[in-house]
């Protein structure tokens, strides 16, 4: 009897949640506090506000984009999940940047798709200048009015941002990763102010920004909203959001995946905090939530990421249409924005 006053409770506090975000009211970092609380057996309960946030910001439509492991491994940074770091023991493939050609495959190819946006991704702390200029012109040659462009090349300052918007990149990707409360648990080799700063550059550059992070690295609740609330005061365009993938050789290989029950959670609470950002789930999804898969556009995902991921294997896009089509969602028209 107890239980179900203190379950009515927060079903009647989470209701008054998203009937505020709906109405546009702000809110304070404690308005958040009940989600964090809520047990995982819960979650869907805490689904039914975050499906009506996605569908009232973004109707049925799913962003889709796809990546390009431009250059790989050998990276000087130490952070403990990476698989292409010097610090860790692992399979991951090595070899430098690709060329123009190479680069410009990938996007050629999804531009035949209905896929949204591609990316060119880059190993190491922040690619020289001049090969920053390869993947600029790459993606430069793209047709635009075709596909989306998006570089993730680490932390670069201006001058190298305003070469990829020079080019006619429109997005660049960096990760703030975790809570800045837990960032020192992950990476020692740079600062979380380090991204933080380069986030800032990107948006004074012109680009839009997308940024979010990788859960199951120890963080703890409080932490996953305290990045959330980082990402909504940086105002960023769209947040990735990543479930670990333990992979023998790196620090974390022992860490077990995050439940699927908790993967949603992460979801919800991102949609609840950010109701009107792209949110993107990546890498791990598959392998995280299990047969609870499909469920990740209920918990407010509006967006996923298709193909390969960087160093383990994803879902080819003929897999994700199909889920898509299952469930009666469509794919974000593709010069939408």
């Amino acid at each position: 009897m107890f239980r179900n006053i203190i379950i009515m409770g927060r079903k009647k506090e989470l209701n008054v949640l998203t009937e505020n975000i709906l109405a546009g009211k702000p809110l304070d970092a404690e308005a958040y506090r009940i989600i964090v609380d809520t047990p995982t057996h819960e979650v869907p309960m805490l689904m039914k506000g975050t499906d009506r946030i996605r569908k009232a910001y973004f109707g049925s439509e799913i962003h889709l984009c796809t990546i390009c492991n431009g250059k790989s491994g050998r990276c000087s940074e130490d952070c403990a999940f990476c698989s292409q770091s010097v610090s860790s023991k692992t399979k991951a493939d090595i070899y430098p940047l690709m060329d123009k050609a190479k680069l410009m495959a990938g996007g050629e190819h999804a531009s035949e798709t209905p896929i949204n946006r591609y990316s060119v991704v880059t190993s190491g702390r922040a690619l020289p200048s001049h090969e920053v200029a390869v993947v600029a012109q790459a993606l430069g040659a793209l047709d635009p009015h075709r596909i989306k462009t998006c570089a993730s090349l680490g932390i670069l300052g201006p001058e190298d941002l305003q070469v990829l918007k020079k080019a006619g990149v429109t997005r660049y990707h960096h990760n703030l990763e975790t809570a800045k409360s837990h960032f020192q648990n992950m990476c020692g080799t740079h600062t979380y102010e380090d991204r933080v700063k380069c986030v800032l550059n990107a948006k004074k550059a012109g680009l839009s920004v997308c940024s979010g992070g990788i859960f199951g690295i120890g963080e703890t609740d409080e932490q996953v909203l305290e990045l959330a609330l980082a990402l909504k005061d940086l105002n960023v365009d769209a947040v990735p959001i990543n479930f670990l993938t333990p992979i023998e050789g790196t620090p974390m290989a022992r860490y077990p995946m995050v439940s699927p029950m908790r993967c949603l959670k992460i979801i919800s609470l991102f949609r609840h905090v950010l109701p009107d950002k792209t949110i993107l789930v990546c890498g791990g999804r598959e392998a995280g939530l299990e047969d609870r898969h499909s469920l990740i556009f209920e918990a407010g995902a509006n967006g996923i990421m298709t193909g390969n991921y960087l160093t383990t294997e994803g879902r080819t896009f003929q897999k994700d249409l199909e889920m898509l089509n299952r469930l009666g969602l469509q794919v974000k028209e593709k010069y939408s924005g």
